[in-house]
């Protein structure tokens, strides 16, 4: 590889199990390997990572899989060309509830606990009972308004015919202080990345209903964001940190090194949580299942739930937008570099597959996840239109027929 064009990088992270990769290639030394002098900062909630990645301060960095998109497009306050050329990983995040609202949901209909479907029509049944008394509405956090969390929560409401904004309150608190706010009553649930579901429950505070990936299976969560002009000015640097975190990634996703990798996280002060709460479950994917591909159809899903849920007010070329942001080109080039196996197609449709599957049309064998989601949907990234057509619970903020026209 040629010398980086700047080597002296800053790279923000937020305190979860999903950071894993950045620091792991810092204390392992792969980014020196790649000539690369990385310093890390720890930012306590999205907003922090967004604007400053925006105003330069940060070179890259962990963000939300929806952040360099929402960026991208101007959901938001900020309009910043962003792309990602490398996901961070797959699943990880968990939705828990006071252990009070957890009661009330088994009381309301103990059999329906039994099934992720079931639990969101028990708490449908809560929230009914509630507003038959006058009750305040339910308070649900996520960590981000453009975020998976948000759209995890938002759909699995909907699967009971729920709506946030009308029928629940879905706030954003940081995720460092969900147990926090939990503990307080200032919320009743919330769906965050690990370890923090897991110590509301280790403390007694929280009830674990679900992990994510009983909603979606390998579904995308975080990825390195850069913006457009440092990929541009900076393409060895880029290609150079990107390769850094893909041999990073795969020591995380070795099952000999989760021990490790949570002492790691825990005893360097990385994540302030004990390391058997960091423990990591084989759900939590950083690199097999070609978890490290930033796949079309992924960014193509998010569009649509931005355009669902009312965040994006004007029609777009769903597929161009997809496309400007997840680049899969120089996914391709890093991992070509490191002489990996890469997908050749830069969609694929999502939920069609209960076990892993080996993929076609590939530089070399790659097996990938099982992508089920939870309502039985199937989701094709060449028809996004009709996703949005067969969703009933929509905020939709235009005719479908004006976003139709667009597609290219």
């Amino acid at each position: 590889m040629s010398a980086p064009e700047k080597p002296d990088l800053v790279l923000g992270f937020t305190p979860l199990t999903d950071c894993a990769p950045l620091i792991v290639a810092l204390e392992h030394g792969h980014f020196e390997r790649y000539g690369l002098r990385v310093a890390l900062s720890c930012e306590p909630s999205w907003a922090n990572i967004r604007d400053k990645l925006a105003a330069g301060v940060l070179d890259g960095a962990q963000m939300l899989a929806p952040m360099p998109i929402a960026s991208t497009l101007g959901v938001g306050p900020l309009h910043q060309a962003m792309v990602t050329a490398l996901s961070l990983g797959l699943n990880g995040n968990t939705i828990t509830v006071s252990t009070e609202l957890a009661r009330s949901m088994a009381e309301a209909d103990p059999q329906a606990m039994a099934t992720v479907s079931g639990r969101a029509r028990a708490l449908a049944r809560v929230v009914a009972e509630r507003s038959d008394i006058g009750a305040a509405r339910l308070r649900f956090a996520s960590v981000f308004p453009v975020s998976m969390h948000a759209y995890h929560l938002r759909r699995w409401f909907a699967s009971a015919g729920l709506r946030a904004e009308r029928d629940l309150r879905l706030v954003v608190q940081s995720p460092v202080r969900m147990v926090a706010e939990l503990e307080a009553g200032a919320i009743d649930g919330f769906c965050v990345g690990e370890p923090w579901g897991s110590l509301a429950v280790a403390r007694g505070s929280g009830s674990s209903l679900l992990a994510t990936h009983e909603l979606w299976n390998c579904a995308p969560e975080k990825v390195l964001g850069v913006r457009l002009d440092f990929a541009e000015r900076h393409p060895e640097t880029h290609l150079a940190l990107v390769c850094a975190l893909l041999e990073a990634a795969r020591w995380c996703d070795a099952h000999e090194n989760r021990p490790k990798l949570a002492r790691m996280l825990a005893d360097g002060g990385f994540v302030r949580a004990p390391a058997s709460v960091l423990a990591l479950s084989e759900s939590h994917v950083f690199h097999r299942y070609a978890a490290n591909f930033p796949w079309r159809s992924h960014a193509i899903w998010i569009i649509a739930e931005m355009l669902r849920w009312g965040q994006i007010e004007k029609p777009l070329d769903v597929r161009t937008a997809a496309a400007s942001v997840y680049r899969t080109d120089l996914a391709r080039e890093a991992a070509s570099r490191l002489g990996l196996a890469v997908p050749q197609a830069d969609e694929k449709r999502e939920g069609t597959h209960a076990e892993p599957w080996q993929a076609a049309g590939t530089t070399g064998p790659i097996t990938l996840g099982p992508d089920l989601f939870f309502d039985g949907s199937v989701f094709d990234p060449g028809d996004p239109v009709g996703y949005l057509a067969r969703c009933e619970v929509s905020d939709l903020r235009f005719p479908l027929e004006e976003l139709e026209a667009l597609q290219a």
